[in-house]
């Protein structure tokens, strides 16, 4: 796997915003990637140094539309802990 591969996308919402004021970043990563390939790929991709990775494995809720039931797809989240004084900058345009 290609390190761009890895990282799917960040995972931005109220609570990931705040957990980045302490130096955690989230994203949406393949459900066949582990620890060890989530560190090394964010640590390419932005240059910086993971102090630690804690992934969820997240199951896709059952939706209705009309009388046709679906299921959305699973999927992981990894949740990333930098060093002390590095940061990621997700809005770098803003």
């Amino acid at each position: 796997m290609i390190m761009h591969d890895i990282l799917l996308k960040p995972v931005v919402t109220e609570k990931t915003t705040m957990l980045m004021s302490d130096g955690k970043y989230t994203f949406k990563v393949p459900l066949s990637a582990n620890k060890v390939e989530i560190r090394k790929a964010v640590e390419a991709v932005f240059g910086v140094k993971v102090k630690s990775v804690n992934t969820l494995r997240i199951t896709g809720k059952m939706k209705r539309m009309g009388k046709y039931v679906g299921k959305r797809p699973d999927y992981k989240k990894a949740v990333v802990t930098l060093q002390e004084g590095e940061t990621i900058e997700f809005f770098e345009g803003a």
